[in-house]
Formats: C-alpha cells, structure tokens, sequence
C-alpha cells in the first residue's frame, strides 16, 4: 500500500473491534480524512496517547480500500494534556473540534485555512492570553468566513449601506438597517455589535475592553448564527456555560 505523510489536529475517535480505533483528522494537505490505528486500545500501546482529541500530529499513513491505515504518529503539540487541566478551555475546545469537522463536510477535500485556523485557535486557547470563550467565537466567526459564511458587522448584510446599524439575523447574514430589517431580527447594543467585528478581526485590545454583558450578548449571536448556518446544533455547545 502506498505511504504518504500528514500533519493532521485530531478531532474525534470511535472503537474499532477489540483493539482499533477509526480516527477523524483534520490534515494539512488532505483536508479530512477518516483512517484506523490499528492495536491503539491495548495497553502495550505505545502511541495511543497520541492519537486522542486536539493532539497535533505528525502522522505516516498507508493508502486503503475503504479507511487509511495509521502506521506511525509523532507528537507535534500536546494540546490535549492543557486542555484537560481546565474544563471551560476543554468544553469550549470541543466545540472547535465539532465544528471544524462539520465545516469540512467532504473527505480528501483541501482545507487548508480551516486547518491553520484550527491549530491557530486552540494554539490561543492553550495560551491563556485570553477568556476561553472570547477566543471560541473568534473561532467560530473566523472558520464561518472561511467556509463562506462570512457575517457582515459594519455595513448591511442586504443593501450594503454603511452602518452603524443595530439590528442583527442570522439568516441575512449579519447587521440589518432599519430599511432591511426582517421579522424577529435582534436589536444588539452597538457596543455587541463593535465587539462583534473586534472578534471576527481579531482586536484583542477592544474586546479585553468591553463589559461583560456585551461579551454574552455576543456569545448568543455567534451561537446562533453558528447553528443557522451549520443547519443543525452541536451536542458539544450544551456543555459550554454561556
């Protein structure tokens, strides 16, 4: 079988018969990809901490019939043993996980940006340089945009006319003026709506600025045009504390 080489963020594991586990990554060059780590579950394993959730790896991969075969795996960044020593790091890492798997929906399709994206953010997660869930709904506002649902904050979604506007959809895509505006839109505060933008942008030095109860109304808009857009909720957002 021919081998190839992945730099891959692990986002999810299943069993697999007695010993094995089917690994869902998300890899460099090869977009998602789905393959077997054979004999991982024993305890004479000596690479199967490797292969758990938000680990950052350097994989060597045998091409399949149906699933790739994981041969070897090296620790590139053990986000993993951060994560765990701090549960609202961890449950909003999980969410990024979730997500970033649901945004490459298709197998062995690029996905570059998502991956830099994804090693970026729980890069920052790990750091502590800032609030768990401000970096989580940069996150998400940054991974949307990439997968094409970028959301607009300073001018209308519809029309296009400079804002400042305060009336905000999902489903528009962002910040409605009042000629645009569409039934059961929400009126966020202008300072949600700077912060908004600020989180999308990346304006760490406005967003450490802003009053906690902008921050959650923030936290409710993102995760409503999140799951808008996605279709679907996440079983992974019922266990962040927002």
């Amino acid at each position: 079988m021919p081998l190839y080489r992945a730099e891959a963020v692990v986002l999810r594991t299943h069993k697999l018969g007695e010993a094995d586990r089917i690994i869902t990554l998300l890899t460099r060059s090869q977009g998602l990809v789905r393959a077997v780590a054979k004999g991982v579950r024993k305890t004479t394993s000596r690479w199967g901490s490797r292969l758990e959730p938000f680990t950052h790896v350097d994989l060597q991969l045998a091409e399949g019939r149906n699933l790739d075969v994981i041969t070897q795996a090296e620790t590139l960044t053990p986000f993993s043993s951060h994560l765990g020593e701090d549960y609202e790091r961890y449950t909003a890492g999980t969410v990024m996980l979730e997500t970033a798997e649901k945004l490459v929906a298709e197998e062995r399709q690029p996905a570059l940006q998502q991956f830099l994206l994804l090693v970026g953010g729980l890069r920052a997660m790990t750091s502590h340089d800032h609030r768990p869930h401000q970096v989580l709904d940069s996150y998400l506002l940054r991974s949307l945009s990439v997968a094409g649902y970028a959301p607009s904050f300073d001018g209308c979604a519809r029309c296009g006319e400079e804002g400042p506007h305060r009336w905000f959809s999902p489903a528009a895509g962002g910040i409605l003026c009042s000629a645009c505006r569409v039934p059961g839109s929400a009126n966020p505060s202008s300072e949600t709506v700077a912060l908004l933008g600020a989180l999308l942008a990346g304006d760490w030095e406005l967003v450490r600025r802003v009053e906690p109860r902008h921050l959650r109304e923030a936290n409710g808009l993102v995760a409503a045009y999140l799951q808008w857009h996605l279709e679907r909720g996440l079983r992974s957002m019922a266990y962040v504390e927002r």
